[in-house]
């Protein structure tokens, strides 16, 4: 069983930046996959970034260039570092497990509880 707990949302205003966090517990951590997902109001949860427990990493277009998704295996922890946010990535980020890359980024194990996200324009 995996636990997981995001932090670090908030107000943004276009072109900032926000950190999110995830904290996984369970000792197996790093033998996870991990993901971010999002969901804008009215529109379906969408991934994304996904991080491999050997550490390669996944995009989604939107998040290319702008979003690194990151992990510190002795934290525990997953990061999502957003740049240059826009209003369109208003949404509530969601943090996701699985054991597998190819299964955290299409139907994860795990879900975390999610941090809301809001860039004014």
């Amino acid at each position: 069983q995996v636990q997981l707990v995001e932090s670090g949302g908030g107000l943004v205003q276009a072109g900032g930046s926000l950190r999110l966090s995830c904290a996984a517990s369970g000792r197996t951590f790093s033998s996870y996959a991990m993901a971010w997902f999002r969901q804008a109001p009215g529109k379906e949860r969408e991934f994304v970034a996904a991080i491999s427990f050997t550490g390669r990493t996944y995009y989604a277009d939107s998040a290319k260039g702008r979003f690194t998704i990151s992990k510190d295996n002795a934290k525990n922890t997953v990061y999502l570092q957003m740049n240059s946010l826009k209003p369109e990535d208003t949404a509530v980020y969601y943090c996701a497990a699985a054991r597998t890359l190819g299964v955290v980024v299409g139907s994860p194990d795990y879900w975390g509880m999610g941090t809301q996200v809001t860039v004014s324009s």
